[in-house]
């Protein structure tokens, strides 16, 4: 199976308040964006992967992965005004390659676990779609105008949905051309065509880096990836 992944990188992460988008901002000795792309490299089965950057960013797109040589990693694509237009350029890149799935992953989730991965791309033997989400545990309040609570909302059947999300090439390419661009993700865009999108278990540890607190998250996680990294050195 020809699998690609679609490294989405676009946003200017304005919640977070950074001069720096967050897919650039150092978390220890690598960015988010850098720590994204290499979690699917690791795959022996990987194809190609293409970072989808804001075109103002090509030059820190290039400082965060310096030195990274593999031939699967293909040159950054423009993204556009919405993330959906931004994924339609990046499947448009991949249309030479003739993928046969594609995974489309935020660069603000650099900790995603390979079993979660994993899990994406053989859900995708039996089904066009799947997302890697989490089931909702904690009681759901809908607020009122005055900001208090209202009523419960039931959680039962609810899901948060993470990245990867993966898809049969030619069936997502389909339906991003079809579709205005303006979807939360690509599981809409999925289900608005008629795919079946099965969902999987992701993890906790694949949050997305949106706001002050999750940066310090991550940085006290890149922390202890680097040190576990420097004592497996011989």
């Amino acid at each position: 199976m020809n699998l690609a992944v679609i490294i989405v990188a676009a946003g200017r992460g304005q919640r977070m308040g950074s001069e720096i988008p967050k897919q650039y901002i150092p978390l220890g000795s690598k960015t988010a964006l850098r720590r994204s792309a290499e979690v699917f490299l690791s795959r022996d089965d990987l194809c190609q992967l293409v970072p989808v950057i804001h075109p103002s960013d090509a030059g820190l797109c290039a400082d965060a992965l310096s030195g990274l040589t593999d031939p699967r990693v293909l040159d950054p694509v423009a993204g556009a005004e919405t993330r959906g237009l931004s994924v339609r350029r990046g499947l448009e890149a991949l249309v030479p390659h003739a993928p046969d799935v594609v995974l489309i992953h935020d660069a603000a989730r650099p900790f995603v676990p390979p079993d979660v991965i994993e899990r994406v791309v053989a859900a995708l033997t039996s089904s066009p779609g799947a997302c890697a989400a989490l089931r909702v545990v904690d009681a759901l309040w809908m607020e009122d105008d005055d900001g208090h609570a209202s009523h419960v909302v039931p959680r039962d059947g609810l899901w948060r949905a993470q990245t990867p999300q993966g898809f049969h090439f030619d069936a997502i390419m389909t339906a991003h051309h079809a579709h205005d661009g303006t979807a939360a993700d690509d599981v809409a865009v999925a289900r608005e065509a008629g795919l079946a999108v099965a969902l999987v278990e992701g993890s906790e540890r694949s949050y997305k880096i949106t706001t002050q607190p999750d940066l310090l998250r991550a940085l006290a996680d890149a922390k202890a990836l680097d040190e576990t990294a420097a004592d497996r050195l011989p």
